[in-house]
């Protein structure tokens, strides 16, 4: 029989490549099983249509630790981020828009077309947002403490608090309020006019099905100003070649490293005895033997698919199956003719460079969800589109387009018993007129789409319900509750079984920081 290896990572999307990287470079054997026929997950690029290559899933780049950039070497091996020269463009009407980012000068003179007093407000807002998130980010690579641990545990629980204890008492109001209340009362409070609103909103809906007038909706506005690009905070790039750049260097310096890889490698079972995991069986039913196993998949995926149920308590399992997934996301990519014109800003510039965000007011947000909760999709739904070809031409033929369709809201399960199967294409032509209302030549220069249903995207990626984040970012899967409170500290009920993918602190998004915290944690153990 062949000698175990010391780690046996279960998916090979970003944070299980991360993970690989830190347990081999403290020397363990490590094997990455990935079950799709390349490495990378949902970040991953790939050809749609002849000449046509996006970003299949993530789409754009901030979240992305510099520490995990630096440590991998993923510059070294590659990987080239250029920043958006702002935020985003929000087509309003025929005839009105708003662009903000770039500076805090020329977000202030869009703003101040429709509100003085919001654009004076801005810089305070900012600093507000900043102030708080600077705190969180330093919990980001940190183990949360662990209901119910010992020593190590309460040693983290005084170290967070310590934290939040030098914060003055506005700043104290201002988490509790970030973490507690909807990001509509949030904008509500600070500003008047609707656009800036709006521009602000988009982000606390991102991969989130709600309505920006959901109670804890907040935070979710919050962890999206985590991220940097090339040491700027707050900015959003785009990674040359898609996203699947990342993973691919991250992928080189596994290699490096020792890691082995494996691909079209599917999980059938875990293999645990005496309440210790020890390796797992693949669906052509060899198995590969480990002294730990860490899983990148979902919480469910793993619990209710790969680990038999006898294993782990009732009351876990019970957990398990209550755990919020469904993010209410329906992905698109297209190939385009030419660049939409939109009529309110119809020539070529800087804002085709930006994310382009069709939703312009929070009243608009709010009813999408309320029709999708209702009819299974919105009649008026929020798309952001972005054109990663305008800065990176290795992506399209020349003079052509590829975009990125983030579309929300949908909902995870269709009622009456409908399938995505039949609703998807329907959806993807309401997605398409819903851009169309705003650059009339849109649907006219699609040469070829790529859909992906919520239902696609889980039997592609593992993301279930849709969910880009393993799991709804709402208070009660936060921090040492995510994914369950006396499980937050990326260990589980089975020994030696551990879990490092998004579903586990600090959440979603193209980070690592989850599968960079797991290896510190197996190392601890080891």
């Amino acid at each position: 029989m062949n000698k175990p290896y010391d780690a046996l990572i279960i998916g090979g999307g970003h944070n299980g490549l991360v993970c690989a990287c830190y347990l081999a470079a403290k020397g363990l054997s490590v094997r990455v099983l990935e079950r799709r026929g390349l490495v990378g997950g949902a970040a991953v690029t790939e050809e749609f249509h002849p000449g046509f290559r996006n970003s299949t899933a993530s789409y754009t780049v901030s979240l992305l630790n510099p520490k995990i950039i630096r440590d991998l070497k993923l510059h070294e091996h590659g990987l080239r981020v250029v920043e958006r020269p702002f935020s985003n463009f929000l087509p309003l009407s025929e005839t009105e828009y708003i662009k903000v980012g770039g500076s805090l000068a020329a977000t202030q003179a869009d703003v101040a077309r429709f509100s003085v007093q919001d654009a004076e407000r801005l810089p305070a807002y900012y600093q507000m947002l900043d102030r708080v998130a600077d705190v969180l980010k330093d919990l980001l690579l940190e183990t949360p403490p662990n209901i119910g641990g010992g020593l190590h545990d309460l040693m983290q629980a005084w170290k967070t608090g310590k934290r939040f204890k030098a914060l003055d008492m506005d700043a104290r109001r201002d988490v509790l309020d970030l973490f507690t209340k909807s990001a509509g009362q949030i904008l509500d409070q600070w500003f008047e006019s609707e656009p800036i609103k709006a521009c602000f909103g988009f982000d606390s809906v991102v991969g989130n099905f709600a309505s920006p007038y959901t109670p804890g909706s907040a935070y979710v506005l919050l962890h999206h100003a985590f991220g940097e690009v090339n040491g700027k905070p707050g900015i959003w790039g785009h990674a040359i070649g898609g996203m699947g750049a990342i993973t691919q260097a991250m992928a080189a310096e596994a290699s490096a490293r020792g890691v082995e890889i494996s691909l079209n490698a599917s999980i059938a079972k875990l293999l645990v005895r005496d309440e210790t995991a020890y390796g797992v069986v693949l669906e052509d039913g060899s198995e590969i033997l480990a002294k730990i196993v860490v899983s990148n998949l979902n919480l469910k995926l793993l619990f209710q698919k790969i680990v038999a149920p006898e294993f782990v308590p009732p009351s876990f399992t019970q957990r398990v199956d209550a755990y919020q997934c469904g993010s209410g996301t329906f992905r698109m990519n297209v190939a385009l003719a030419e660049l939409p014109r939109f009529t309110c800003h119809p020539e070529p510039g800087l804002h085709h460079s930006s994310g382009i965000i069709m939703a312009p007011s929070l009243r608009y947000m709010e009813q999408a969800f309320f029709d999708a909760r209702t009819c299974g999709w919105s009649k008026n739904p929020i798309v952001e589109i972005l054109i990663p070809s305008t800065v990176d031409d290795s992506l399209a033929p020349a003079g052509k387009h590829v975009a990125s369709l983030f579309c929300q809201h949908v909902s995870p399960v269709l009622p009456d018993g409908k399938s995505w199967d039949d609703a998807r294409e329907e959806v993807a032509d309401l997605m398409i007129a819903t851009v169309n209302k705003f650059a009339p030549n849109f649907k006219a220069s699609v040469i070829a789409r790529q859909i992906h249903s919520p239902l696609d995207l889980e039997r592609k990626f593992g993301l279930v319900g849709g969910d880009i984040f393993h799991g709804a970012l709402t208070l009660n899967q936060l921090f040492s509750a995510r994914p369950i409170l006396g499980y937050g500290d990326y260990r589980t009920p089975i020994k030696n079984l551990y879990q490092c993918g998004s579903g586990t602190h600090p959440g979603g998004g193209v980070t690592g920081v989850p599968g960079h915290n797991a290896a510190r944690e197996i190392l601890r153990d080891q």
